[in-house]
């Protein structure tokens, strides 16, 4: 499969965030492929965004990568615990990058299963099941993406995006944010993206 070229990402952020809906994310690990379907994301523009850590142009060590050239990964840690994946988005200086909240399983179940919970895919419990890539800490545990990855671009051989299943404009739903109070009026924004009713999307979207 072919990856994404740097040009899909260098574009306006709420452009490519809901293009990013039903792209494949693959990672070659120890000779095992898994891919997963992007079902959720959240975008964040640095220049007027108070959800972002880049807000205001703020640039420290952490945010380096966000000022970087689109199409990079952007990795980082939360809680001291779990590290979030975040794709670098628009041209090199603006601190823009969507969020990946949820995937949903295409290859690889079995070998998730062992790096998340050390048991085979059979053993696992519904909920453990449910709980492999519905979330952005869950997803960066099953694919093992750590800060490694941080900087890396994705069209590596072992880390990258593929064009994966093609999504209608009305399977998209608009909501905001998640866990984002902090952000005054910018908690508000409708800039979380996901497909409509599909299972692995890691909170249902309030749409009333």
């Amino acid at each position: 499969m072919e990856c994404l070229k740097q040009d899909f990402y260098d574009r306006e952020t709420l452009e490519v965030a809901p293009d990013l809906l039903g792209k494949y994310l693959i990672r070659e690990i120890n000779g095992h492929q898994l891919i997963g379907k992007i079902v959720e994301v959240e975008a964040y523009k640095g220049s007027i965004d108070k959800g972002a850590h880049s807000y205001n142009y703020k640039r420290t060590p952490r945010t380096e990568v966000m000022f970087g050239p689109p199409g990079h990964a952007y990795v980082y840690l939360i809680y001291g615990m779990y590290f979030c994946l975040n794709i670098v988005t628009e041209k090199e200086g603006e601190p823009c990058a969507v969020l990946i909240r949820a995937l949903e399983p295409v290859k690889g179940e079995d070998y998730m299963a062992y790096i998340r919970y050390n048991k085979p895919l059979e053993e696992l419990t519904p909920s453990q099941r449910k709980n492999l890539t519905n979330g952005p800490g869950k997803l960066c545990k099953s694919f093992h993406i750590t800060k490694e990855q941080n900087g890396q671009p994705l069209w590596n051989n072992d880390f990258y995006l593929t064009e994966g299943v093609p999504v209608r404009q009305d399977e998209i739903i608009r909501s905001k944010r998640i866990n984002i109070d902090y952000a005054e009026e910018a908690k508000d924004f409708l800039w979380r993206f996901s497909i409509k009713d599909n299972p692995c999307v890691s909170v249902k979207p309030d749409i009333r």
